[in-house]
């Protein structure tokens, strides 16, 4: 499907994947504070049952057909109630039927269908589990506070050694999480052993022995080919029993992580993934778990796209976990890199026919591999395997891949071997791998936002939860360009940068003129630039000048007396119920 033209007068509709969960909807007095979480409600109760999303099935008369004019009265052959008088169809091949009162055959009946159930029921649906979760986000807007707590629901599935494995979406901001068994009453606690943002999985653990008896871990399964059937387990919206959705591999790629913003291989299935299946597993025709339902594509031209984490990502999750004792995230190359498709940028490279590879771009300043690799290096190798002129490698039989699934095998810490080509040379480097940082981070990884406030000022830090709570889910198109600008574009120089910013400013007689600085970048502090919230307020509160001048974007300054400042700051938290004038964090 091609790009989808952009209307004139209209925002185009979004086509990016959704993470599923169902949150409980809640009564709300503050829509700013209660504003739901993007990873864990992607759709509210009322969107999801609205007029047009449901479709009525009658299960009572689905044999009869509705005809014009006046409905046929069913005949009555007795007065007591139809439910009574119902019979158990005898599985004889005849459609002979069980009399009410036989207790010899309606026993024998009942019998022949346990045993049929038994055995068209896997064994494997028994350890999966429904998640509740009760979520207490930060308020990124107001940092100094939390939003109010809501729950939802989700899936997940018993693995060795009396773990669970669900969506990180599933648990984020997590208050309290409890699990419940296939056809059990009974909720039990659950601890969260790790959460891997980038992958969207997580590990928890219960500790009651009750909750494990009768249960059996999952077995996982190669990765599936394509048209392979699977079959997706889990507790979607629509009931509260298990739900069995059955479909095939449509697509086998790199795949965008919707919650932690990565790339990352992923299945594309054609079975129905809704909200709640979130977490349960996918299983093959064999019964073995082949990756882990964690988002669908909503858009008006797509239908059944459901997409599934595999289990080569699954498996760097569980051995990275036990290996580190805890979650260290998925390396990259800190590189940005253009295809070399064109014959005359090949030849200006100093390429030779034989020779195929991607060109770098631009390289993360806080990166290993800024040491030693530079800009219009040529990548020809990672591993030792080749990568082509489009940046794939070769995966399986009549399959290519991104070569960013090579460096996804990797933990974070290990070397690779990468040879480039720097003209004419052929150079190789064994580089060690390491996670990825941004200038605007894409998740808050469970921490709560910083802020310092002087003067009525809120300064914080931009990230992209932060740009979602004041913009909306649309802040791709309504946040300020040169944030967008630096989200997208923008390398941090230093490991410990950050983009600074003054969120609002809380109205008092010492900042009259100020009241429209909102969201506008902090540049320097009294001449000296601002690297990060904690050196801006330390060289406040340190300041001895008589004024504090604070030089923002758009060529805008704040200049404010440093004494009567610092002496009515106190005045303006008590007038705004804020306990204390700066985070936990920039405390110590």
């Amino acid at each position: 499907m091609g790009p989808v033209k952009r209307k004139r007068g209209r925002k185009p509709k979004t086509s990016a994947p959704e993470t599923l969960d169902i949150p409980t909807p809640s009564p709300v007095t503050d829509t700013a504070a209660a504003a739901p979480n993007s990873a864990a409600t992607t759709a509210s109760m009322e969107d999801v049952f609205a007029v047009g999303n449901v479709e009525l099935i009658d299960n009572t008369a689905s044999t009869h057909v509705r005809r014009r004019g006046r409905p046929k009265k069913l005949p009555t052959h007795s007065d007591k109630p139809l439910s009574r008088r119902l019979a158990r169809p005898l599985d004889n091949g005849v459609g002979d039927y069980s009399v009410p009162g036989d207790a010899g055959v309606s026993a024998l009946v009942a019998m022949e269908a346990d045993t049929e159930w038994e055995a068209r029921v896997m064994p494997s649906m028994d350890s999966v589990v429904k998640v509740f979760c009760v979520h207490t986000e930060p308020n990124f807007s107001l940092p100094w506070q939390r939003k109010r707590q809501y729950s939802s629901s989700s899936s997940g599935f018993v693995i060795g050694g009396r773990r669970v494995l669900t969506n990180a979406h599933s648990v984020e901001h997590y208050t309290q999480v409890k699990l419940k068994k296939r056809g059990s009453d009974t909720k039990y606690l659950a601890t969260v052993l790790a959460i891997g943002t980038e992958c969207d999985i997580a590990m928890l653990t219960v500790d009651d022995d009750e909750f494990w008896q009768g249960m059996s871990p999952v077995e996982f399964g190669e990765l599936p080919a394509l048209q392979d059937a699977v079959t997706v387990v889990g507790y979607p919206i629509g009931g509260d029993t298990i739900s069995v959705t059955s479909g095939v591999v449509s697509r086998i790629e790199i795949l965008s992580y919707v919650h932690g913003s990565t790339e990352l291989l992923g299945l594309q299935i054609d079975a129905a993934i809704n909200s709640g299946n979130s977490g349960g597993p996918a299983f093959n025709d064999k019964g073995n778990c082949v990756g882990i339902a964690f988002q669908s594509l909503k858009h008006e031209d797509a239908e059944n796209i459901g997409y599934v984490i595999p289990t080569p990502v699954i498996m760097h999750f569980i051995r990275d976990y036990e290996k580190n004792g805890g979650y260290t995230g998925f390396p990259i190359l800190g590189v940005e890199w253009q295809k070399m498709e064109n014959p005359d940028l090949r030849m200006a490279t100093g390429m030779r026919p034989d020779q195929k590879g991607v060109r770098i771009r631009r390289i993360d300043p806080t990166a290993p591999e800024s040491k030693v690799l530079e800009p219009s290096d040529v990548i020809l190798s990672f591993d030792g395997i080749d990568i082509a002129n489009d940046g794939t490698v070769p995966f399986r039989h009549g399959e290519r891949i991104g070569f960013s699934y090579l460096i996804s095998q990797k933990y974070t810490g290990d070397n690779a071997a990468i040879k480039v080509l720097r003209n004419p040379d052929i150079l190789k480097f064994d580089i060690k791998l390491d996670s990825h940082r941004r200038l605007i981070p894409s998740h808050s990884k469970g921490k709560p936002p910083s802020y310092y406030i002087i003067a009525g000022f809120v300064f914080t830090t931009v990230s992209v939860p932060y740009l979602r709570s004041e913009y909306g889910k649309d802040y791709e198109y309504e946040a300020p360009v040169k944030l967008l600008d630096k989200l997208l574009h923008s390398l941090p120089q230093s490991p410990d940068e950050q983009l600074v910013v003054v969120s609002q400013v809380l109205v008092a007689d010492i900042n009259i003129g100020y009241e429209d600085i909102v969201n506008i970048q902090v540049l320097a502090f009294n001449g000296k630039p601002v690297k990060n919230l904690k050196s801006l307020a330390t060289m406040v509160e340190s300041c001895n000048d008589e004024y504090l001048k604070f030089d923002l974007d758009y060529d805008q300054i704040v200049v404010l007396r440093s004494k009567t400042a610092k002496a009515t700051t106190l005045d303006i938290l008590a007038t705004h119920c804020i306990p204390s004038a700066m985070s936990d964090d920039l405390k110590l």
